[in-house]
């Protein structure tokens, strides 16, 4: 799945203007966990200035992780989890290319809770499209559903799909400070 990304901005005249319509370049859908998309659409490492620069923040590797005040809005379809259940699955070739798709998050992930991890954002999600579950400690989960959505606090968390299709999630992750 391909997700358009319509970035616009102002000319040297001042007239609004499409500088670019198409998938983000970093955009992956993943070989070794089939059905798994991730689209980074847009980061910013501080507070966004006027007028755009015309860098394209994607078109380059990084982390997604931002610093306080920074952010990243991208959107993950979640293949059903019966994927990761499968024999074939190899978690060995799957570890990489989540760390490629996610890089920044994919190394919160707890290595002994597989999809548990914490992230020092908050974070706003929506749920696009089908069902998904967000597993919180203890085992407490909340049951989502298209146009539900989320605040995050920098809870622990994973995301799970225990349906037979998928769920696709929009996200905004801002770097957050501490007290």
């Amino acid at each position: 799945m391909t997700f358009r990304r319509v970035v616009t901005a102002k000319n040297a005249a001042g007239k609004s203007v499409v500088v670019s319509d198409g998938a983000s370049p970093r955009e992956m859908a993943l070989e070794h966990t089939p059905g798994f998309v991730s689209a980074p659409i847009w980061t910013s490492a501080s507070v966004p200035t006027l007028p755009y620069d015309g860098r394209d923040p994607m078109a380059s590797d990084g982390t997604l992780l931002q610093p306080a005040g920074g952010s990243t809005f991208l959107i993950v379809t979640f293949p059903p989890d019966a994927v990761m259940m499968a024999p074939e699955f190899r978690p060995d070739l799957a570890g990489p290319e989540h760390a490629a798709a996610a890089p920044g998050i994919a190394e919160t992930f707890e290595m002994d809770n597989p999809g548990m991890h914490t992230t020092p954002t908050m974070d706003y999600g929506v749920v696009l499209s089908g069902k998904v579950t967000l597993e919180l400690d203890d085992g407490v989960t909340v049951n989502l559903g298209a146009g539900d959505s989320v605040v995050q606090h920098g809870a622990r968390h994973a995301w799970r799909n225990p349906n037979d299709e998928p769920a696709t999630v929009a996200f905004v992750l801002i770097g957050a400070g501490s007290r």
